[in-house]
């Protein structure tokens, strides 16, 4: 069902993609959009177990095509490093392909709010006060991989 990378030369390991998704802060999902148009967005996350974790409002385009179709794919780039006597960037990109839930359970989705924060903000106790202040406002949504594929790119 997924497509093998036409440049396979240039593909990362998987342990390489997975400490990209730990490492790195943000990355852009795609879903199928209104009027099947993608709809790209830009979202904090953090990888656990093999899975993808965000956060949301309850509502919005992001919520209403993941109701409409599951499927979505997240892409993650690192910063990439200059080469020496070359204007272009080498970097590595990750992109993973799977089904999104969004999760309904509140217990789970304060679990996973804790995650993210931990990944983002500078303490606990800042990320307890911001789940005791918006907690019961926030959508938590688990992308499960089906496929992922990681690229070292050297962009000319």
């Amino acid at each position: 069902m997924f497509r093998e990378m036409r440049r396979f030369k240039q593909q990362l390991p998987e342990e390489q993609c997975v400490e990209i998704l730990k490492a790195e802060p943000r990355g852009v999902l795609a879903v199928l959009g209104d009027g099947g148009y993608p709809y790209a967005v830009p979202l904090d996350f953090v990888y656990k177990d093999g899975k993808l974790y965000f956060h949301s409002a309850m509502e919005g385009h992001k919520v209403d095509a993941l109701k409409a179709c599951d499927k979505a794919s997240f892409c993650v780039m690192d910063k990439g490093e200059p080469v020496e006597g070359d204007w272009a960037l080498w970097f590595n990109s990750v992109i993973c392909f799977g089904r999104m839930r969004l999760v309904e359970d509140q217990a789970e989705t304060i679990a996973i709010a804790r995650d993210l924060g931990l990944k983002y903000y500078p303490s606990e106790q800042d990320v307890e006060d911001e789940i005791k202040k918006d907690g019961h406002r926030v959508l938590c949504m688990e992308l499960t991989i089906e496929h992922m594929t990681g690229k070292h790119v050297h962009e000319k």
